[in-house]
């Protein structure tokens, strides 16, 4: 227990050592773990081995819905054509490519194992390009459609790495069985999804003090998930599709809930992201140990093909679907956002967006646990079919996109000029914020017509705020709207107005502090005072 206790509390280290380098040399951390990861991997020394039952139950579940209570529905619904077209259809030609060319140039391979290596390394894990596209600030729609694609094709991967894998086992691959065991997958995870969503919702209104909201946060992702493994569905879909009910009504709740909860979460995901990137990079010894039984030209064929359709495959759909005149495209919603003029779902993407998308296709641990699923041997007792060669095919994939893609996609986007616009991104939220206060100075009116004394001097104190408030806020709205460029205008006025307030919080806090080493003031008076000093501090607005 001890050698354990030292191998996690090392590895905490080095992720946060990692995240340190990362945010100052620009370097994604999930590129530069795997690499941490192998070097530590060929030094002497315990090595963890990556068990899938663990990745697919205890982190797979949370950083799922982690990443889908961050998510916005209404974006993924607005650009669910792409979405589905990336998550759903491109994982699936894939899977089938990949299956195909192991089946047609790799010496002994079926086509039921080609397919099986293909679905595991379809779906594109978007923490990278997610953390580098923040960043370097890429589009929020850009940013939309990868984090959209990342939620939804783990499901579509493990549904059809399930169904491969029976027919690698059985008695081999059959169409009928493949699409009824995939469409049954599918929508009984979106059914179980949505019943735990609006259960754990009901849950809320019973009790939503922060303690009890964030116990059933954390629970809900691995009750999710092991409801619909329970019946033979897509656990992991479930797992998406609560997190993104539950995290577009989060609003309903508390605002001590979701304070607690947004940073429950950002602590779990930080600490499982960096572990599952630093472990895979230990897996190189184990992938080529099996490698001895197979000639030289059977592997560089078996990775050539795995590559080079990731590579490829994924660029030449999306140029393919945006070729295609609006008329041919699948209508899948239609709202009344998506009727208004020059509204984001009806433009295609643009040059720049394909090829910024095209190189947004990291994969990543899920991957490598789907493949390590694999079972040792058929139902007939021989051994699963070239199951070191998947294993070895998956890791350099994850390699090559993980390291590869991941230390070039901020350099290439930084190339195409994809930008974000914030001048736009700030106004509309400084808009948001002027509209919220005038709301607020109605419901005083409101309350001065027919409350007592004591409230009509109350609603005059409240009003003087709100209405500095106001005037900063409109302020800061003209300032952006004469604005010509796509940044954020700087204003001296503002900038100054922002330190002296900071500055005249850190004195308060210094003065708690001396009242409490002079022994006039105990721990537990401070520390509340200093949450009403940090709450105080979050509501400064930072220059956007």
């Amino acid at each position: 227990m001890e050698t354990i206790l030292i191998f996690v509390l090392a590895a905490v280290a080095v992720v946060v050592a990692v995240r340190w380098v990362a945010e100052r040399t620009g370097l994604p951390a999930a590129a530069l773990l795997p690499l941490i990861g192998i070097l530590y991997s060929v030094l002497p020394g315990p090595n963890l081995s990556l068990d899938p039952e663990i990745i697919l139950t205890f982190i797979i579940p949370p950083l799922l819905y982690s990443a889908a209570l961050d998510s916005s529905l209404l974006a993924i619904r607005r650009n669910l054509r792409i979405v589905v077209s990336l998550s759903v259809v491109l994982v699936l030609i894939t899977a089938l490519v990949i299956g195909v060319g192991f089946h047609w140039f790799v010496a002994g391979a079926t086509l039921a194992a080609g397919i099986a290596v293909g679905a595991a390394i379809a779906p594109p894990d978007p923490v990278a390009a997610l953390g580098v596209g923040r960043k370097v600030g890429l589009p929020p729609r850009m940013l939309t459609i990868i984090q959209g694609e990342g939620l939804l094709n783990d499901a579509t991967a493990l549904t059809i790495l399930s169904v491969a894998v029976a027919a690698a086992v059985g008695d081999g691959f059959s169409w009928g069985s493949a699409v009824s065991q995939f469409v049954f997958a599918a929508v009984g995870g979106v059914l179980v999804g949505v019943a735990v969503a609006y259960l754990v919702r009901f849950l809320r209104r019973l009790r939503d003090d922060p303690l009890t909201a964030n116990a059933i946060s954390l629970a809900t992702p691995f009750g999710a998930y092991l409801l619909a493994e329970e019946i033979h569905v897509s656990g992991v879909l479930a797992v998406v599709i609560a997190g993104l009910i539950l995290g577009h009504h989060a609003p309903a709740s508390s605002g001590a809930s979701r304070l607690q909860t947004t940073a429950v979460w950002r602590l779990v995901e930080f600490l499982l992201e960096g572990f599952v990137f630093l472990l895979i990079g230990q897996q190189l010894p184990r992938v080529i140990r099996g490698l001895e039984q197979y000639a030289l030209s059977t592997i560089v064929i078996a990775v050539s093909i795995s590559v080079g359709v990731v590579l490829l495959l994924r660029p030449l759909w999306l140029l393919l679907t945006q070729s295609l005149p609006r008329s041919l495209h699948t209508r899948l919603i239609r709202d009344e956002a998506d009727e208004a003029e020059d509204c984001e779902p009806r433009r295609g993407l643009a040059g720049r967006e394909v090829v910024a998308l095209s190189w947004a296709g990291t994969r990543g641990v899920i991957s490598l646990a789907a493949i390590f699923a694999l079972p040792l041997t058929t139902d007939a007792g021989a051994p699963f079919p070239d199951r070191d060669l998947l294993l070895f095919c998956t890791f350099i994939v994850v390699l090559v996109t993980l390291v590869g893609q991941g230390l070039t996609f901020a350099p290439l986007v930084r190339m195409l000029g994809l930008r974000a616009n914030r001048a736009d991104q700030a106004r509309l939220r400084n808009e948001a914020r002027a509209a919220s206060v005038e709301a607020a100075l109605e419901r005083l009116d409101e309350i001065a017509l027919e409350g007592d004394a004591e409230e009509v001097r109350a609603v005059e104190v409240t009003r003087a705020q709100l209405s500095a408030r106001l005037a900063r806020y409109q302020g800061r709205l003209d300032l952006l709207r004469d604005a010509d460029s796509t940044e954020l205008p700087v204003s001296e006025r503002y900038e100054a107005a922002l330190r002296v307030r900071r500055s005249a919080i850190d004195a308060q806090r210094e003065e708690v502090i001396r009242w409490r080493d002079a022994g006039r003031l105990p721990d537990e008076g401070l520390r509340v005072l200093q949450r009403e000093l940090d709450h105080e501090e979050g509501l400064l607005p930072e220059r956007r």
